[in-house]
């Protein structure tokens, strides 16, 4: 994993910033995974009080969220304030009238604003793959969830957009794909940030276009942009478009470009504390290593 770029914050929040607007007419694989994944939630038995949307983008969740636990708070977090803005802009005005919408919350995954053990539940759909140490996030995660809380996520694996990295081998110095971390890392990351009993698996989706500017429209429409402090910072010109295009000309099948994207669900819990015969907790005493 260390050979992952260094993901520039800043750009990554003026990027979805601009993006606020267009994300949800673009970002239709974006809502399927959520959709998928709010579906597994029919299957484990959990009723949070209080749920974190941790990188919640436009609240694509919210309305799936509060149907399943409706006495539940909803905490939107997100890097983004354009986002957080637009995602109140879309709640009915009735619901406002009732003061039913979650408590938006600006920050970051890898510090979250947020007490130790103050939610029930952290919920993350496609959001992971923009921190940049992956156990810190989780840490933060298990520190602000309470014991028993549950971590439901979703993000993105290594197989990712593999077509246009493809392309533009041998164009860019530095890739302009992201670059993703596969589901068995994630695995033993979660594990050694103190959750338990991980379940994690992949899907795989396809999406087709006509040509590489339509591919190239719909990740500017999402804020899906090249965010590494390393990034070309010229802009992409015709030139390179040129050459990308021809480079992914030679993948076009049944006339359309594929752009292939891995998706990984996940969820985990963290674990009550285990207390010995006398209702106090065990503490694990480790032996020094020796020098």
């Amino acid at each position: 994993m260390s050979d992952r770029p260094v993901i520039d914050k800043r750009a990554v929040r003026r990027s979805f910033d601009r993006a606020a607007t267009t994300y949800d007419a673009a970002a239709v694989l974006q809502h399927e995974v959520c959709r998928r994944s709010l579906e597994r939630l029919d299957f484990i038995r959990h009723q949070p009080a209080r749920i974190l949307d941790a990188g919640s983008g436009t609240g694509n969740a919210w309305r799936g969220l509060a149907a399943r636990y409706p006495g539940s708070q909803i905490i939107a977090l997100d890097l983004a304030p354009g986002m957080l803005r637009q995602a109140r802009a879309a709640i009915p005005w009735h619901r406002r009238m009732l003061k039913k919408m979650p408590a938006a919350l600006c920050g970051d995954l890898e510090g979250l604003p947020l007490a130790q053990g103050s939610v029930n539940m952290v919920w993350s759909n496609l959001a992971l793959q923009w921190v940049n140490t992956l156990p810190r996030a989780f840490s933060e995660i298990h520190r602000v969830l309470s014991p028993g809380g549950l971590f439901m996520f979703t993000t993105f694996g290594p197989d990712t957009l593999k077509e246009l990295r493809m392309a533009q081998a041998g164009v860019d110095v530095q890739a302009r794909a992201s670059r993703f971390i596969d589901m068995h890392d994630i695995g033993d990351m979660l594990v050694h940030a103190g959750f338990a009993d991980p379940v994690i698996d992949m899907e795989t989706f396809t999406l087709t276009y006509s040509d590489v500017k339509a591919l190239m429209r719909d990740l500017k429409a999402i804020g899906a942009h090249n965010a590494a402090e390393d990034r070309p910072r010229g802009l992409s010109g015709k030139a390179w478009l040129q050459a990308v295009t021809r480079n992914y000309e030679a993948l076009r099948r049944d006339r359309m470009l594929p752009a292939t994207y891995e998706v990984v669900y996940g969820h985990a819990w963290r674990p009550a504390p285990r207390l010995g015969p006398g209702g106090r907790p065990v503490i694990d005493i480790k032996p020094a290593g020796r020098n």
